[in-house]
């Protein structure tokens, strides 16, 4: 096992690697592996076109051929305003550079919006595979909302090379319905058209916060997420990592009621434990017929390569298929960005860290 990765992890290194008695078997999940595109999608509706272009992802980069991903996805200009994301490293107002980083990084696939893809696309769409993220959150708006509306539509992603589309779904917003069917439609068409679809499946609501406990990321309702982003058939679902559970319900407790869950989910599916609650992520993805891959998260400066490695960790023993990191990686020296991205995919390529 590699040591950089148990020197990273620290006092859970035992804990993480060692843990053993998940709730739901990993026999009963479908796992990445090289031959994930013929066990998994080889077998639904998906049409030729998009197979080929899911086996491309997968065959791409430094996990080429293992069935996990690492993806650089950089639409924090938008989501989170381009001053906030690339003043900390001002070369990534550059396209070019995001691409670069990308590959010089060993990543399966760049994920990115429609300018900054657009605007290097004839030099490196045939280099690395491109998602177009079609829908996103602005904040220029007054008073700021949070609301992802259509930026893209999907024959740019296709004119363009791009071998996947992305979008985002708050479930949980007033939106959401629309956001829903908007989706539902645009993968739709993506699919007719050969592209594979990754949903960043994610929820936006302040009742979620009850108490001082965020349930943003409570296993049972990013679980719901993830099954209602299936639904849609999202390919491959973006999920924050589950830090803890009981989200169904503390909101009932608190609000007099909300939607519904099932007392076994809590006593006999999951445990506090971290990758059992990612775990619970992946089975609401139809047990792995549909990849899980986990976010990054916000970049926290030198503590930052040790909470990649454990997201890492945690959701290749959950049976999970890779992470998407994007602000650890880019906010910071090339040099820097590289090694991060190399750390995460270290643990996926490491045959002694195995699926729990």
């Amino acid at each position: 096992m590699n040591d950089t990765t148990v020197k990273y992890l620290g006092d859970e290194a035992d804990d993480l690697l060692n843990f053993s008695s998940p709730a739901i078997p990993k026999e009963r999940l479908h796992l990445p592996g090289p031959d994930y595109v013929d066990q998994t999608w080889a077998h639904s509706d998906r049409n030729i076109r998009t197979l080929r272009n899911l086996q491309a992802i997968l065959d791409h980069g430094r996990l080429g051929g293992t069935g996990f991903v690492s993806i650089l996805p950089v639409d924090q200009g938008i989501e989170h305003s381009a001053a906030a994301s690339f003043a900390p490293n001002p070369d990534y107002f550059d396209s070019e550079n995001i691409v670069k980083l990308a590959i010089e990084g060993g990543c399966n696939a760049v994920a990115s919006t429609l300018g900054v893809l657009g605007s290097v696309a004839r030099k490196y769409a045939h280099k690395i595979p491109f998602i177009m993220k079609f829908n996103h959150n602005e904040l220029l708006t007054y008073p700021n909302n949070y609301d992802q509306i259509l930026f893209a539509g999907i024959e740019q992603a296709y004119d363009m090379g791009a071998v996947a589309v992305g979008a985002t779904v708050y479930y949980g917003s007033e939106e959401s319905g629309r956001q829903i069917q908007e989706v539902s439609d645009a993968f739709r068409y993506a699919h007719e058209l050969g592209m594979a679809t990754i949903l960043w499946s994610y929820l936006r609501n302040s009742a979620f916060k009850i108490s001082g406990t965020d349930y943003h990321t409570s296993a049972d309702l990013t679980g719901q997420a993830n099954h209602l982003g299936v639904t849609i058939e999202a390919d491959i679902i973006k999920q924050k990592q589950a830090t803890n559970n009981g989200g169904y319900p503390a909101m009932a407790k608190e609000y007099g009621g909300f939607g519904r869950t099932h007392d076994k989910v809590y006593s006999e599916l999951t445990t506090d434990h971290p990758v059992d609650l990612v775990r619970w992520q992946v089975a609401n993805c139809y047990m792995g017929r549909a990849g899980l891959i986990n976010s990054g998260g916000a970049s926290a400066g030198e503590n930052d390569f040790q909470q990649a490695v454990r997201t890492a960790v945690i959701n290749k023993r959950a049976g999970g298929m890779g992470l998407i990191s994007g602000r650890k990686a880019f906010q910071r020296p090339m040099e820097e960005g590289i090694k991060l991205l190399n750390s995460i995919q270290d643990v996926y390529r490491d045959k002694d860290i195995t699926v729990a």
